[in-house]
């Protein structure tokens, strides 16, 4: 009897293992989402409108409202309110003197791109991702656009160890029937992820994410909402995870042809 189970659970195994590497996306799903990668990409190469917008972003014993003014030159970022309260006093004078010191230094200005250089980087390996990371299916449509679900794609290898959490998330992502622009994703993580066998660190499973997006003007797209609440710990149980809820509101094409005007439009 026992062979007889073991067996049994040999073939269910094999079976298994079978169907998972034979799963593929709907074509049409698939279509819908490299349609989309090709969009983004393309857009975030052509599309270099600055904006000003107000944004209140949501941390464990944070929550922080900020006004920021973006320009061909670089972005300022002012700091309003803090924990339910403006900022005043001593505190809004030392926020005065960090813009200023910023729009003079070309060494922290230099240090400002290259983080969102690699930012962008990691956005666009990303999106590259997307076609291969997931089994696709439609789910939904509408004149306005296509609701697809999505789930681990089991013959998928990450790369690198940033793009390891991929192979565990599953949910749902829109997309803009006119524009093929990505409209919202929204996730969860299903299972762990665990670093040198759990030892060196694991993003538990879980966790949440839930972008949303937003056409402000035509063919103009951006993040509007971001909620991230992934818990996790590295080595020496150090928190590795995140916990954030972000809304960007208020938004207008900004007028700031560098960071001296924008310092100027942003301290009145």
């Amino acid at each position: 009897m026992a062979r007889q189970a073991g067996s049994a659970l040999c073939v269910m195994v094999l079976l298994a293992g079978f169907r998972a590497h034979g799963e593929a996306s709907d074509p049409e799903a698939l279509a819908v989402v490299k349609q989309a990668v090709t969009a983004e990409i393309n857009a975030s190469r052509t599309d270099t409108t600055p904006w000003a917008y107000r944004d209140h972003d949501v941390q464990p014993g944070h929550d922080a409202v900020y006004q920021v003014i973006e320009t061909p030159k670089g972005d300022l970022r002012r700091l309003l309110e803090l924990n339910g309260r403006p900022l005043g006093g001593e505190a809004a004078r030392k926020e005065q003197d960090r813009l200023q010191t910023f729009a003079n230094s070309p060494e922290e200005q230099a240090r400002s791109r290259k983080m969102a250089e690699g930012d962008s980087a990691q956005a666009h390996e990303f999106l590259g991702m997307l076609p291969n990371a997931f089994v696709w299916v439609v789910t939904g449509e509408s004149p306005q656009g296509v609701t697809l679900r999505f789930h681990p794609n089991p013959d998928f290898h990450p790369p690198d160890v940033q793009s390891r959490v991929l192979g565990v998330m599953a949910g749902e992502m829109t997309v803009s029937r006119e524009s093929h622009r990505i409209r919202s994703l929204r996730g969860t993580l299903t299972d762990d992820v665990k670093f040198g066998f759990g030892l060196f660190g694991k993003i538990d499973k879980g966790g949440t994410f839930n972008v949303e997006r937003r056409e402000l003007a035509p063919g103009k797209w951006q993040i509007t909402e971001t909620h991230v609440h992934i818990g996790g710990h590295a080595l020496l149980f150090k928190t590795i995870g995140q916990q954030e809820d972000e809304v960007k509101t208020d938004w207008h094409v900004s007028t700031a042809p560098d960071l001296q005007a924008a310092l100027q439009q942003i301290l009145r």
